[in-house]
Protein backbone atom coordinates (compact mmCIF):
# COMPACT_ATOMS: atom_id res chain seq x y z
CA UNK A 1 0.00 0.00 0.00
CA UNK A 2 2.90 2.34 0.73
CA UNK A 3 4.03 2.11 -2.92
CA UNK A 4 0.57 3.02 -4.19
CA UNK A 5 0.30 5.98 -1.82
CA UNK A 6 3.76 7.23 -2.83
CA UNK A 7 2.98 7.02 -6.55
CA UNK A 8 -0.39 8.70 -5.95
CA UNK A 9 1.45 11.71 -4.51
CA UNK A 10 3.96 11.61 -7.38
CA UNK A 11 1.24 11.52 -10.05
CA UNK A 12 -0.78 14.21 -8.27
CA UNK A 13 2.02 16.67 -9.07
CA UNK A 14 2.26 15.37 -12.62
CA UNK A 15 -1.36 16.20 -13.45
CA UNK A 16 -0.83 19.86 -12.63
CA UNK A 17 2.47 20.03 -14.50
CA UNK A 18 0.78 18.71 -17.63
CA UNK A 19 -2.13 21.13 -17.30
CA UNK A 20 0.03 24.19 -16.69
CA UNK A 21 3.02 23.64 -19.01
CA UNK A 22 2.07 21.14 -21.73
CA UNK A 23 -1.67 20.94 -22.45
CA UNK A 24 -2.53 22.94 -25.57
CA UNK A 25 1.12 23.94 -26.05
CA UNK A 26 3.02 20.73 -26.86
CA UNK A 27 1.77 18.05 -29.26
CA UNK A 28 0.17 15.37 -27.10
CA UNK A 29 1.49 12.47 -29.19
CA UNK A 30 5.02 13.81 -28.90
CA UNK A 31 4.56 14.17 -25.14
CA UNK A 32 3.44 10.55 -24.91
CA UNK A 33 6.33 9.39 -27.09
CA UNK A 34 8.86 11.26 -24.95
CA UNK A 35 7.42 9.90 -21.71
CA UNK A 36 7.48 6.31 -22.92
CA UNK A 37 10.92 6.55 -24.55
CA UNK A 38 12.52 8.12 -21.48
CA UNK A 39 10.87 5.57 -19.21
CA UNK A 40 12.29 2.78 -21.36
CA UNK A 41 15.76 4.32 -21.10
CA UNK A 42 15.53 4.16 -17.30
CA UNK A 43 15.11 0.39 -17.30
CA UNK A 44 17.02 -0.72 -20.41
CA UNK A 45 20.38 -0.84 -18.54
CA UNK A 46 18.85 -3.34 -16.09
CA UNK A 47 17.21 -5.54 -18.72
CA UNK A 48 18.14 -9.22 -18.58
CA UNK A 49 16.24 -10.82 -21.50
CA UNK A 50 17.08 -14.39 -20.50
CA UNK A 51 15.12 -14.07 -17.25
CA UNK A 52 11.77 -14.25 -19.06
CA UNK A 53 10.49 -16.84 -21.50
CA UNK A 54 9.45 -15.69 -24.95
CA UNK A 55 5.73 -15.77 -24.15
CA UNK A 56 6.23 -13.84 -20.93
CA UNK A 57 8.17 -11.13 -22.75
CA UNK A 58 5.37 -10.74 -25.26
CA UNK A 59 2.76 -10.60 -22.51
CA UNK A 60 4.69 -7.91 -20.63
CA UNK A 61 5.14 -5.91 -23.82
CA UNK A 62 1.45 -6.31 -24.55
CA UNK A 63 0.56 -5.02 -21.09
CA UNK A 64 2.75 -1.95 -21.63
CA UNK A 65 1.21 -1.37 -25.05
CA UNK A 66 -2.29 -1.48 -23.56
CA UNK A 67 -1.76 0.22 -20.18
CA UNK A 68 0.34 3.10 -21.53
CA UNK A 69 0.23 3.16 -25.31
CA UNK A 70 -3.40 2.51 -26.24
CA UNK A 71 -4.68 4.08 -23.03
CA UNK A 72 -3.00 7.39 -23.88
CA UNK A 73 -4.42 7.34 -27.42
CA UNK A 74 -7.95 6.99 -26.03
CA UNK A 75 -7.29 9.52 -23.28
CA UNK A 76 -6.00 12.32 -25.50
CA UNK A 77 -8.73 11.74 -28.07
CA UNK A 78 -11.35 12.19 -25.37
CA UNK A 79 -10.35 15.84 -24.90
CA UNK A 80 -11.46 16.51 -28.49
CA UNK A 81 -14.95 15.24 -27.66
CA UNK A 82 -15.54 16.35 -24.07
CA UNK A 83 -14.81 19.18 -21.70
CA UNK A 84 -12.10 18.62 -19.11
CA UNK A 85 -14.61 18.23 -16.22
CA UNK A 86 -16.50 15.59 -18.22
CA UNK A 87 -13.30 13.64 -18.96
CA UNK A 88 -12.34 13.72 -15.29
CA UNK A 89 -15.82 12.66 -14.23
CA UNK A 90 -15.86 9.65 -16.56
CA UNK A 91 -12.50 8.33 -15.32
CA UNK A 92 -14.07 7.41 -11.99
CA UNK A 93 -15.32 4.05 -13.28
CA UNK A 94 -11.82 2.51 -13.36
CA UNK A 95 -12.18 0.82 -9.91
CA UNK A 96 -15.22 -1.13 -11.10
CA UNK A 97 -13.31 -2.41 -14.13
CA UNK A 98 -10.39 -3.47 -11.93
CA UNK A 99 -12.54 -5.54 -9.59
CA UNK A 100 -14.38 -7.26 -12.43
CA UNK A 101 -11.26 -7.94 -14.51
CA UNK A 102 -9.26 -9.18 -11.52
CA UNK A 103 -11.96 -11.69 -10.61
CA UNK A 104 -12.24 -12.78 -14.25
CA UNK A 105 -8.49 -13.33 -14.72
CA UNK A 106 -8.10 -15.17 -11.42
CA UNK A 107 -11.26 -17.24 -11.90
CA UNK A 108 -13.29 -16.01 -8.92
CA UNK A 109 -16.03 -13.57 -7.97
CA UNK A 110 -15.76 -11.26 -4.95
CA UNK A 111 -18.92 -9.16 -4.58
CA UNK A 112 -17.49 -7.17 -1.65
CA UNK A 113 -14.83 -5.64 -3.93
CA UNK A 114 -17.63 -4.23 -6.06
CA UNK A 115 -19.09 -2.56 -2.97
CA UNK A 116 -15.85 -0.83 -1.97
CA UNK A 117 -15.06 0.06 -5.60
CA UNK A 118 -18.53 1.58 -5.97
CA UNK A 119 -17.88 3.67 -2.84
CA UNK A 120 -14.63 4.92 -4.39
CA UNK A 121 -16.56 5.84 -7.55
CA UNK A 122 -19.12 7.70 -5.43
CA UNK A 123 -16.38 9.64 -3.64
CA UNK A 124 -14.74 10.67 -6.90
CA UNK A 125 -18.14 11.61 -8.35
CA UNK A 126 -18.83 13.89 -5.39
CA UNK A 127 -15.53 15.68 -6.05
CA UNK A 128 -15.72 15.93 -9.80
CA UNK A 129 -19.33 16.06 -10.96
CA UNK A 130 -20.02 19.34 -12.79
CA UNK A 131 -22.86 18.25 -15.03
CA UNK A 132 -22.86 16.86 -18.57
CA UNK A 133 -24.66 17.80 -21.77
CA UNK A 134 -26.73 15.67 -24.11
CA UNK A 135 -23.98 15.09 -26.67
CA UNK A 136 -21.43 13.30 -24.54
CA UNK A 137 -22.03 9.62 -25.35
CA UNK A 138 -19.22 9.14 -27.88
CA UNK A 139 -16.80 10.89 -25.57
CA UNK A 140 -18.03 8.77 -22.67
CA UNK A 141 -17.23 5.59 -24.61
CA UNK A 142 -13.76 6.85 -25.56
CA UNK A 143 -12.93 7.59 -21.90
CA UNK A 144 -14.17 4.15 -20.93
CA UNK A 145 -11.73 2.74 -23.49
CA UNK A 146 -8.92 4.52 -21.66
CA UNK A 147 -10.22 3.31 -18.29
CA UNK A 148 -10.42 -0.29 -19.48
CA UNK A 149 -6.89 -0.17 -20.88
CA UNK A 150 -5.46 1.19 -17.63
CA UNK A 151 -7.39 -1.35 -15.56
CA UNK A 152 -6.47 -4.26 -17.84
CA UNK A 153 -2.79 -3.35 -17.66
CA UNK A 154 -2.80 -3.36 -13.86
CA UNK A 155 -4.78 -6.56 -13.48
CA UNK A 156 -2.85 -8.26 -16.27
CA UNK A 157 0.42 -7.46 -14.54
CA UNK A 158 -0.96 -8.96 -11.31
CA UNK A 159 -1.79 -12.13 -13.24
CA UNK A 160 1.61 -12.31 -14.97
CA UNK A 161 3.51 -11.59 -11.76
CA UNK A 162 1.74 -14.51 -10.06
CA UNK A 163 3.43 -16.80 -12.60
CA UNK A 164 6.93 -15.39 -12.10
CA UNK A 165 9.38 -16.58 -9.43
CA UNK A 166 9.28 -14.50 -6.27
CA UNK A 167 13.08 -14.21 -6.44
CA UNK A 168 13.02 -12.55 -9.87
CA UNK A 169 14.00 -8.85 -9.59
CA UNK A 170 11.14 -7.13 -11.39
CA UNK A 171 13.34 -4.23 -12.50
CA UNK A 172 15.44 -6.67 -14.53
CA UNK A 173 12.55 -7.35 -16.92
CA UNK A 174 10.32 -4.25 -16.72
CA UNK A 175 11.92 -2.59 -19.75
CA UNK A 176 9.80 -4.95 -21.87
CA UNK A 177 6.73 -3.11 -20.51
CA UNK A 178 7.94 0.24 -21.83
CA UNK A 179 9.16 -1.21 -25.12
CA UNK A 180 5.63 -2.46 -25.68
CA UNK A 181 4.26 1.02 -25.03
CA UNK A 182 6.91 2.47 -27.36
CA UNK A 183 5.69 0.16 -30.14
CA UNK A 184 2.36 2.03 -29.94
CA UNK A 185 3.57 5.57 -29.18
CA UNK A 186 6.13 5.77 -32.00
CA UNK A 187 3.80 4.99 -34.93
CA UNK A 188 1.04 7.06 -33.28
CA UNK A 189 3.27 10.16 -33.34
CA UNK A 190 4.45 9.38 -36.88
CA UNK A 191 0.86 9.14 -38.14
CA UNK A 192 -1.02 11.59 -35.93
CA UNK A 193 1.54 13.90 -34.35
CA UNK A 194 2.23 17.55 -35.16
CA UNK A 195 5.95 18.17 -35.61
CA UNK A 196 5.30 21.92 -35.52
CA UNK A 197 4.09 21.74 -31.91
CA UNK A 198 7.23 20.55 -30.16
CA UNK A 199 8.46 22.05 -26.86
CA UNK A 200 9.82 25.58 -27.20
CA UNK A 201 11.08 26.35 -23.68
CA UNK A 202 13.44 24.88 -21.15
CA UNK A 203 10.55 24.51 -18.69
CA UNK A 204 8.58 22.39 -21.13
CA UNK A 205 11.57 20.13 -21.80
CA UNK A 206 12.20 19.91 -18.07
CA UNK A 207 8.59 18.89 -17.41
CA UNK A 208 8.85 16.21 -20.12
CA UNK A 209 12.06 14.90 -18.56
CA UNK A 210 10.40 14.73 -15.16
CA UNK A 211 7.30 13.02 -16.56
CA UNK A 212 9.34 10.53 -18.56
CA UNK A 213 12.08 9.62 -16.13
CA UNK A 214 10.21 9.90 -12.84
CA UNK A 215 6.42 9.93 -13.25
CA UNK A 216 6.35 7.33 -16.05
CA UNK A 217 9.64 5.50 -15.55
CA UNK A 218 9.71 5.15 -11.80
CA UNK A 219 5.98 5.72 -11.29
CA UNK A 220 4.52 2.94 -13.42
CA UNK A 221 7.09 0.45 -12.20
CA UNK A 222 6.31 1.16 -8.54
CA UNK A 223 2.56 1.33 -9.17
CA UNK A 224 2.46 -2.08 -10.83
CA UNK A 225 4.75 -3.47 -8.14
CA UNK A 226 2.36 -2.17 -5.50
CA UNK A 227 -0.61 -3.55 -7.44
CA UNK A 228 0.79 -7.05 -6.95
CA UNK A 229 1.15 -6.62 -3.19
CA UNK A 230 -2.40 -5.52 -2.36
CA UNK A 231 -5.81 -7.07 -2.93
CA UNK A 232 -7.99 -6.05 -5.85
CA UNK A 233 -10.28 -3.96 -3.65
CA UNK A 234 -7.46 -1.77 -2.34
CA UNK A 235 -6.03 -1.39 -5.84
CA UNK A 236 -9.40 -0.32 -7.20
CA UNK A 237 -9.87 2.28 -4.47
CA UNK A 238 -6.38 3.73 -4.88
CA UNK A 239 -7.11 4.39 -8.55
CA UNK A 240 -9.64 7.01 -7.50
CA UNK A 241 -7.50 8.38 -4.68
CA UNK A 242 -5.60 10.19 -7.45
CA UNK A 243 -8.50 12.60 -7.92
CA UNK A 244 -8.50 14.30 -4.48
CA UNK A 245 -4.70 14.13 -4.36
CA UNK A 246 -4.41 15.90 -7.70
CA UNK A 247 -6.92 18.55 -6.67
CA UNK A 248 -5.10 19.26 -3.40
CA UNK A 249 -1.77 19.74 -5.18
CA UNK A 250 -3.38 21.95 -7.82
CA UNK A 251 -5.08 24.07 -5.17
CA UNK A 252 -2.09 24.47 -2.88
CA UNK A 253 0.59 25.17 -5.51
CA UNK A 254 -1.27 26.79 -8.40
CA UNK A 255 -4.23 28.21 -6.45
CA UNK A 256 -6.79 26.83 -8.88
CA UNK A 257 -10.44 26.91 -7.91
CA UNK A 258 -11.77 23.87 -6.09
CA UNK A 259 -14.83 23.23 -3.96
CA UNK A 260 -13.23 22.45 -0.61
CA UNK A 261 -16.45 21.04 0.82
CA UNK A 262 -16.89 18.55 -2.01
CA UNK A 263 -13.18 17.74 -1.95
CA UNK A 264 -13.32 16.93 1.76
CA UNK A 265 -16.55 14.92 1.46
CA UNK A 266 -15.39 12.93 -1.58
CA UNK A 267 -11.99 12.28 -0.04
CA UNK A 268 -13.64 11.07 3.16
CA UNK A 269 -15.81 8.63 1.17
CA UNK A 270 -12.77 7.24 -0.67
CA UNK A 271 -10.88 6.90 2.64
CA UNK A 272 -13.89 5.15 4.18
CA UNK A 273 -13.96 2.72 1.25
CA UNK A 274 -10.28 1.94 1.76
CA UNK A 275 -10.71 1.42 5.52
CA UNK A 276 -13.77 -0.77 4.93
CA UNK A 277 -11.80 -2.87 2.46
CA UNK A 278 -8.88 -3.24 4.88
CA UNK A 279 -11.26 -4.27 7.69
CA UNK A 280 -12.89 -6.89 5.48
CA UNK A 281 -9.51 -8.27 4.28
CA UNK A 282 -8.24 -8.53 7.86
CA UNK A 283 -11.42 -10.31 8.92
CA UNK A 284 -11.14 -12.73 5.98
CA UNK A 285 -7.49 -13.53 6.79
CA UNK A 286 -8.35 -14.23 10.42
CA UNK A 287 -11.21 -16.51 9.39
CA UNK A 288 -8.87 -18.43 7.07
CA UNK A 289 -6.40 -18.96 9.95
CA UNK A 290 -9.06 -20.18 12.35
Amino acid sequence: MGLLVGVTVLWAFSFSLIGVYLAGQVDSYFAVLMRVALAALVFLPFLRPARLRGRQRLVLMGLGAVQLGVMYLFFYQSFLLLSVPEVLLFTIFTPLYITLLDDALFGRFTPFYLVTAALAVLGAWVIRYDGVDSGFWLGFMVVQGANLCFALGQVGYRRLSAELPASLPRYSVFAWFYLGALAVALPAFALLGDAAALPTSGIQWGVLLWLGLVASGLGYFLWNLGAVRVDAGALAIMNNALIPAGLVVNLVIWNRDADLGRLALGGAIILAALLLNEWWERRRRLAAMA
